[in-house]
């Protein structure tokens, strides 16, 4: 694949799908987007709904557009309440939270209020009629809610509390727990070669009949003209957090849908996109948001010191300025 970088996972398992596999392909929609499903094996009978049942089990929980989902009765549930939560939600809450902590709060699960503040939540939308952006002093409000209404969350008896006030947006980590779920779907029945998608989020896993892995190109920004990256997902995940996805113009500036939560503002750091490669698509997820949110600066220090694989791309005087981890260029082929 000339003029392209190529990357391939350190650790590679020599295991091949079964004799006489074939490529079966499954698709369908969720959380506003697509999913798909490329599985090698022999029969699969049922697999189509089985996948479909474990997407639309995390949306009737985590959606934040759904009224009747668990996240938005915790949004309008009283203060002083607890919630307990089923074991996917308790997942997801686990890790965001203690995601927040590590990153120093550049994400956080609980920053649903100023999502719809900024016109990027289910109501009030950024490109409806109407929308105007918040004012410092509307940001203000909303962060000093936030503050106040710190979530907490009893790791004994699986329940989140709702001081009042909290607003949940679990965007930047349900897809790519998604992802997960698709490939426990699949590694459950006993089949461990697949790559599958949820909105251009993956995770692979094995090789293909014939021998070569899932390869994937990495996600481009629309106004890049550079060849992208291609993975071999061999037991990796990958997603991209991009100022491209939703965003609208004020005065001649991007407003990008990333928030930082320290300021309670879009990202104004210049980076175009972060992808990561991690072996969780959860986990590539929120880590992609982050380090979106940290910046080229203490974003590629906080990777690191974390040892991930991660790509940024900075708009700087009109081009796009690409910069690896050292995690990244290890895989580097």
């Amino acid at each position: 694949m000339p003029d392209r970088a190529v990357l391939i996972p350190l650790d590679l398992d020599p295991a091949a799908p079964p004799p006489g596999s074939a490529v079966h392909t499954f698709d369908g929609a969720t959380m506003g987007t697509t999913w798909s499903a490329r599985v090698a094996a022999g029969a699969v009978a049922g697999l189509h709904g089985a996948l479909q049942a474990e997407l639309d089990a995390i949306v009737a929980q985590m959606s934040h557009w759904d009224p009747d989902s668990l996240l938005s009765r915790y949004n309008r549930a009283p203060a002083g309440t607890w919630v307990d939560l089923p074991a996917q939600f308790f997942d997801v809450m686990d890790y965001a939270l203690s995601a927040r902590e590590a990153s120093g709060g550049a994400c956080d699960p609980a920053l649903g209020a100023l999502v719809g503040l900024w016109g990027f939540g289910p109501a009030r939308r950024y490109d409806h009629a109407g929308f105007y952006a918040p004012d410092a002093a509307a940001i203000a409000r909303a962060q000093a809610q936030r503050a106040a209404a710190r979530v907490e969350l009893d790791r004994t008896r699986r329940r989140l509390s709702q001081p009042g006030g909290a607003v949940l947006d679990l965007s930047c980590v349900a897809k790519g727990y998604a992802v997960d779920r698709l490939a426990l779907c699949l590694e459950s029945r006993g089949l461990r070669h697949y790559v599958v998608e949820v909105g251009g989020e993956l995770r692979g896993g094995g090789v293909k009949p014939d021998g070569q892995p899932w390869w994937v190109e990495i996600e481009a920004v629309p106004d890049g003209a550079a060849p992208q990256a291609v993975v071999a997902l061999h037991g990796l995940s990958v997603a991209t957090s991009g100022d491209y996805r939703q965003y609208f113009t004020q005065d001649r500036r991007r407003v990008s849908h990333t928030l930082d939560p320290r300021t309670g503002r879009p990202i104004a750091n210049g980076v175009a996109s972060v992808t990561v490669l991690a072996p969780t698509c959860m986990a590539a997820d929120a880590l992609s948001t982050a380090l979106t949110v940290l910046g080229p600066v203490d974003g590629l220090a906080f990777a690191a010191r974390h040892a991930l694989a991660a790509r940024f791309l900075v708009r700087r005087a009109g081009e796009l300025d690409e910069i690896h981890t050292p995690a990244w260029k290890a895989l580097l082929q």
